[in-house]
């Protein structure tokens, strides 16, 4: 008997320790995973880096790195020239938008990983946002992504046409950042693969982590909670 073809799912794939592990939750439902990086004009390229690596590592059938240059229009300490806060407390790093945000990221990344899901085939998109950690990003809510699974399904030939009903996947959102770690173990998961420090410090050759912005902060915290040791270097 002829076995049924995988379905297909696109997954944003940054190189961080969520988007890896949303990719492995893709893998391990079943789906054919296509990996979309995107090169936004982030000021370091480690991460695009950490994103071909994890790829490799948990099997994504295609692994394409796309290029929009949102640093062209900057407003994020990640594409322009603004200091990344280092040293804030839990209250501080959950209280308001902070200016690592980058204007809109995830409603463009969301619309290429549309536009390649539809040439697939393919009716899920998967990312690893969370709205725990991450509560003051607007683009991390349950909100967001409803509406723009509603957008999905009338912005596109295959929705509008061909009633294909686009599904949004966010595995990690209520999940907290220990939860996550615990649950890419479970996954096959190897964190030493990934990176998530905002501002990475080179020393010959080599990236190291800060481990004083915000995202080191979340995640040795979260290694800490449970129980494992952070597999990256720090600086």
């Amino acid at each position: 008997m002829t076995q049924a073809p995988a379905q297909r799912a696109v997954c944003l794939l940054s190189g961080g320790m969520d988007s890896s592990v949303a990719l492995a939750e893709a893998r391990a439902a079943g789906f054919e995973c296509f990996a979309l990086t995107v090169r936004y004009g982030q000021r370091h390229c480690c991460e695009l880096e950490a994103a071909k690596r994890v790829a490799a590592a948990l099997g994504a059938r295609e692994h394409i790195t796309i290029a929009v240059d949102l640093d062209e229009i900057g407003g994020s300490a990640l594409t322009d020239v603004i200091e990344v806060p280092k040293d804030r407390s839990a209250d501080e790093i959950g209280h308001g938008v902070p200016v690592t945000y980058v204007p809109a990221r995830n409603t463009v990344f969301l619309s290429v990983a549309l536009g390649w899901a539809e040439v697939l085939g393919a009716r899920d998109l998967y990312l690893g946002v969370n709205s725990i950690d991450y509560s003051g990003y607007p683009d991390c809510r349950p909100e967001f992504l409803q509406a723009f699974e509603r957008l999905a399904n009338v912005a596109t030939a295959a929705g509008a046409q061909h009633g294909t009903r686009f599904r949004v996947h966010a595995p990690l959102l209520a999940l907290g950042k220990a939860e996550i770690v615990a649950r890419g173990r479970e996954l096959g998961v190897d964190f030493a693969l990934t990176h998530t420090c905002y501002d990475p410090i080179e020393r010959a050759g080599r990236w190291l982590a800060c481990g004083r912005c915000d995202a080191c902060a979340l995640r040795l915290a979260g290694f800490r909670a449970a129980g494992v040791p952070d597999p990256i270097a720090y600086a």
